[in-house]
């Protein structure tokens, strides 16, 4: 057995749809995780001991992904725990949907808060502290392409992640650090589903190819080629939604 240590990940929003299959994932890779989480600490620790019980090594660490010493706290815990922090992945966020003419501003200002001040924090502590070697991912949306109405105000958010993580990669030139951003389609995750009745969700699954929603475990196989293999891979948003746009 190899005397390595493990490489280490904080995935933010790690207790919800798409974060629990990165967390899954990264763990079956051998990295130990940090599965962080806002207001769902049972699911965070009940994840936790699904992975340790596999055999892996996690903690959960809590904290407002728009407060920075929450998020401080949250890095804290993880170096202490595993010894540093060699990934990032961003998967906290949330979607509130409406048409701009009637869109409610203190709803604009919460999700903004999440999706973009959040992201931020956390990119900004992820590159303080980040191992040389290491890969900061963020999520997008595809609807940055697709422009459904109703989503504009989500999509100004994640057009806000994608064009701090091309910034992010030129910044950190000669750390040996990648920045990516994973921009999932349509995915069968609460956070979609949530509000849509069946007919809406049928037609959402027809518009890939492959006629069918994407699955957490798609975008989490995306997240893995980059934390692994893929380090030529650098400043670039992927688009992992089936061949919708």
């Amino acid at each position: 057995m190899s005397d390595t240590p493990p490489r280490v990940a904080l995935v933010t929003g790690g207790s919800g749809g798409i974060g629990s299959a990165v967390v899954r994932r990264l763990a079956a890779d051998g990295l130990a995780v940090a599965v962080h989480y806002a207001g769902r600490r049972e699911r965070a620790e009940e994840l936790v001991a699904e992975i340790e019980q596999a055999g892996g090594r996690a903690i959960a660490v809590g904290g407002d992904v728009a407060d920075e010493g929450e998020m401080s706290a949250a890095f804290d815990a993880t170096e202490a725990a595993f010894g540093g922090i060699d990934v990032v992945v961003n998967t906290a966020g949330i979607m509130i949907l409406a048409p701009v003419a009637t869109f409610d501003l203190a709803d604009l200002d919460r999700m903004h808060r999440t999706n973009i001040r959040g992201t931020f924090v956390v990119s900004q502590l992820a590159a303080n502290r980040i191992r040389s070697g290491g890969a900061i991912i963020n999520v997008s949306s595809s609807q940055t392409r697709l422009q459904h109405p109703r989503y504009a105000p989500y999509i100004a958010s994640k057009a806000a992640v994608e064009g701090m993580t091309l910034v992010l990669a030129r910044e950190l030139r000669g750390r040996d650090v990648t920045v990516n951003a994973v921009a999932p389609g349509p995915t069968a995750t609460p956070l979609f589903l949530d509000g849509k009745d069946q007919q809406t969700v049928d037609t959402l699954a027809k518009l890939a190819p492959l006629e069918r929603l994407g699955t957490p475990e798609d975008v989490a196989e995306t997240v893995a080629h980059l934390v692994g293999p893929a380090r030529w891979i650098n400043g670039q948003t992927i688009f992992a939604n089936g061949g919708i746009a």
